[in-house]
């Protein structure tokens, strides 16, 4: 399944699966019918609501159970010709076009992977970057800065102007756990989701010299995360996609999961002490081809009005628009109007 979260005409939030055509099924309502329909169950609606909720980390802290309830529900739904409305009258299908997508889940934790892909440590060591990219280097991303597909990256451009993109593979967990071997790390896996790991290389660069780096990553939108995400019977090899990054349709990055030095399971299972919660997020690491290694940074740093395309292979597209300060807020921020009048 291709699972959404979205917010309908009414303002609800939902969490629904993408049909082949592309219209989304509700997969709450559609449990609810499921449950009438052919279980013959009573206390439908309250069932439904407990075993497939209408919110995507609920949804994979169910596990194994919510996820084949939410399976049956949408197949239940395909079922059906013509129109269909739940059990309290309410739609089941939705048009692409009724509805606004909004990141697919919010994770209690995001576990972030930095140098993964050997090919990025190389274009750093070449660039010249002032740290190595070290193996597999982990540290905890923002959650509040996720947005979704087609929602706006904000360009800060009173704290940076390096903004770049990073292209990652990231993973979505149906269950908890905590100092796990790979193979036990790898029943963890509910589904994979693409990552733009948005990044101000200015602030990067000021911040490495004590050896960290958070806030260059953190800000505000800088983790695009979408469309949604795929669940793991319809990707079997997660280490068998091609990976790309475009930017206004120019092909920037250009890649291939198989080329992880480290594979999922030994990623998931080095972590594991940390302890893990269902439906947190741990990314796998950007591949080559990023702004500030490139031949010419700053021309190909991120600008305003620039549309970033994200594409993994039976995952999708994840777009998002950059937009300034200005267009988000309608004002200049505080701190870089103080700046010019000082000029």
């Amino acid at each position: 399944m291709r699972l959404v979260s979205f917010e309908n005409s009414v303002g609800q939030h939902r969490i629904g699966a993408v049909t082949s055509d592309g219209r989304i099924v509700d997969l709450n309502s559609a449990c609810a019918l499921y449950l009438r329909d052919v279980e013959g169950t009573e206390a439908c609606a309250r069932l439904g609501d407990a075993l497939v909720p209408a919110d995507m980390r609920a949804l994979f802290e169910g596990g194994d159970t919510s996820l084949e309830a939410a399976r049956k529900a949408f197949d239940h739904a395909l079922d059906w010709e013509g129109s269909m409305l739940g059990v309290r009258t309410e739609p089941v299908f939705y048009a692409a076009e009724d509805v606004r997508l909004k990141a697919p889940i919010i994770p209690k934790k995001f576990f972030h992977t930095a140098g993964n892909f050997r090919e990025h440590h190389e274009e750093a060591t070449k660039a010249g970057f002032s740290h190595p990219v070290m193996p597999w280097i982990v540290f905890f991303q923002n959650v509040d800065a996720i947005i979704g597909h087609e929602e706006p990256v904000i360009y800060p451009e009173h704290l940076t102007q390096e903004l770049d993109y990073e292209l990652e593979l990231a993973v979505v967990l149906k269950k908890s756990g905590k100092h796990l071997n790979p193979e036990q790390a790898s029943s963890l896996i509910g589904g994979y989701v693409i990552f733009n790991d948005i990044t101000a290389r200015d602030i990067q660069r000021r911040e490495m010299k004590s050896g960290v780096f958070s806030f260059c990553k953190g800000i505000d939108t800088f983790c695009p995360l979408g469309p949604w995400i795929v669940t793991t019977d319809e990707i079997p090899d997660a280490h068998n996609l091609a990976m790309e990054l475009r930017v206004n349709g120019e092909s920037r990055q250009r890649s291939h999961s198989s080329k992880m030095s480290v594979k999922i399971p030994e990623i998931l299972s080095h972590y594991s002490p940390m302890g893990y919660s269902a439906g947190d997020v741990v990314s796998t690491g950007t591949v080559s081809g990023v702004a500030a290694f490139s031949g010419d940074p700053k021309a190909w740093y991120l600008k305003v009005g620039d549309v970033v395309e994200c594409e993994i292979e039976k995952i999708g597209v994840l777009r998002n628009r950059v937009i300034s300060w200005k267009e988000a807020y309608g004002e200049k921020p505080e701190a870089l109007a103080t700046q010019e009048a000082l000029r």
